[in-house]
């Protein structure tokens, strides 16, 4: 994949990511664990120094088993209090693919194009880090 995409909806676009991926290789569960402890859930219309809609966190699922699994996972975090505030992903079954749209240009392989910008050093290096030290055992 070039780079995150978007995905137009009547409540306006969300950057987002189309994640094609083999179950047979890692789990939709594994994939929601990434996904939740790799970005903060609890913020409406903000990641970081980003606000607006666009940003909001959402999951969008591609079939009924997706989208119980995700509410599932987002029903035991808010139970379980795994933040201090509430989980506020939106979850959502999509009605086609063909929504999504490529990123423009400038957006793909930002990370690996500019890691020495502030940005990428401050917010994106942690998270990577992160990542990759807690879900070593998903990484091949």
């Amino acid at each position: 994949m070039p780079g995150y995409a978007g995905l137009d909806l009547p409540a306006g676009r969300v950057e987002s990511i189309k994640l094609e991926y083999d179950p047979k290789v890692i789990s939709y569960e594994d994939l929601l664990a990434v996904y939740f402890n790799t970005h903060d859930p609890t913020t409406v219309n903000r990641q970081g120094n980003d606000v607006g809609t666009q940003y909001r966190s959402v999951i969008f699922c591609v079939d009924d088993e997706q989208k119980i699994l995700a509410e599932k996972t987002v029903k035991e975090l808010n139970e379980s209090k795994a933040y201090d505030k509430p989980v506020v992903t939106e979850v959502t079954k999509l009605d086609k693919l063909s929504d999504f749209f490529e990123a423009e240009d400038y957006h793909h392989e930002y990370y690996k194009n500019h890691e020495g910008q502030p940005y990428c050093q401050l917010v994106i290096a942690p998270k990577l880090e992160k990542m990759q030290k807690r879900f070593e055992n998903l990484l091949k």
